[in-house]
């Protein structure tokens, strides 16, 4: 006999649904310090390993809904028409691109992110990858820790500052903003593209220049992606932008794997279009062992630097993330107006 999920609303009582692998009672925990200001009793429930049928009859009682930080969880329409009573989806990640945002705007849901939480981290990681292929790190590293001494090796490679070099940056919302804050410290021209341009007012403070994506390809050493996976994006970096970049060039991609073509990046590499890469993201995560970016680095490629989608979710920023995810949901619990909205609501 299938087990159903009754939820029964007091009116002292909140409902609030958790999407992610953690455990209810640890969310719970979460917001012992806001008990007294909420005056309210809640109800955390873990969706994650429940059957769909289940998750959609928890739904029609749930004031708050917070979102799967791993993406395994998609909150589709059939989902979001359950949210009957959901003032809040609180998103405790950058990326939000397995929600169906046009659907929980129907529903006149507000879809909140938790994007200013890790921009830091991830503009940090951003500038490490940059300055880790320019000065060929891991092949200096390796070698030398194997009892070689490269140093007339790199010499011939060719190892570089990032000063006087451009930087192009594809994409200036807020985790771009803060990779320009830091790469205008090193001394580098800054290029960028972005669908909506700044004012001029902010240009000049960040010191930034706008460029169309074809001439900022062409002319910059590093470029770095920092745009979110739209339709729009999907796919933007294809094998004719990579061949346009400039010869030497390092690519940088810490945003969504689904936004470059990755057969392509690779064979970019193999057949030198352009000098290096760091990726942090996959099209499918975690990405297979053949994945052509996994191979180059395995085989000894040094101008291959991969990791797993970390850039963002560091210590410090996974305990930013938390705060503002469950300051986020005491606000609207208070009446209060979320922050950080990424749909149009209302």
């Amino acid at each position: 006999m299938e087990k159903i999920y009754l939820v029964i609303r007091v009116e002292s009582k909140r409902i609030i649904v958790s999407m992610s692998p953690l455990p209810a009672s640890f969310i719970e925990s979460l917001f012992a310090p806001y008990k007294e200001k909420l005056n309210l009793d809640l109800d955390v429930i873990s969706v994650f390993n429940m059957k769909r049928e289940e998750i959609v009859k928890v739904l029609e009682n749930t004031d708050i809904v917070i979102g799967d930080y791993s993406f395994q969880m998609k909150i589709d329409k059939e989902l979001c028409r359950a949210m009957k009573k959901v003032k809040l989806i609180q998103q405790p990640s950058t990326g939000f691109d397995h929600i169906d945002i046009n659907a929980c705007s129907e529903m006149g849901i507000p879809v909140s992110n938790a994007g200013r939480s890790n921009s830091i981290s991830v503009a940090e990681y951003t500038i490490m990858a940059a300055l880790a292929l320019l000065k060929r790190l891991t092949y200096a590293n390796k070698a030398t820790s194997e009892g070689e001494w490269p140093q007339w090796k790199l010499m011939d490679l060719g190892t570089y500052d990032l000063y006087g070099k451009t930087w192009g940056l594809v994409g200036l919302g807020r985790i771009g903003r803060e990779v320009a804050k830091r790469v205008g410290a090193f001394g580098a021209k800054l290029l960028y593209y972005d669908i909506k341009r700044l004012s001029e007012e902010e240009e000049k403070n960040l010191n930034v220049t706008f460029s169309r994506l074809p001439r900022l390809l062409r002319s910059s050493d590093v470029v770095s992606v920092h745009t979110p996976l739209t339709e729009e994006t999907r796919g933007m970096f294809s094998e004719k932008e990579l061949r346009s970049f400039k010869p030497g060039a390092i690519f940088i991609n810490p945003s969504r794997g689904e936004l470059v073509d990755e057969n392509a990046l690779a064979n970019a590499i193999k057949e030198g279009w352009i000098a290096g890469v760091a990726v942090d993201v996959y099209s499918n995560e975690p990405p297979s062992k053949d994945h052509p970016l996994l191979e180059l680095a395995r085989s000894g490629n040094y101008n291959v630097i991969v990791t797993p989608h970390i850039a963002g979710a560091n210590t410090d920023a996974r305990a930013r993330i938390i705060e503002h995810s469950i300051s986020n949901v005491v606000r609207v619990l208070t009446g209060e107006k979320p922050e950080a909205i990424v749909n149009r609501v209302g």
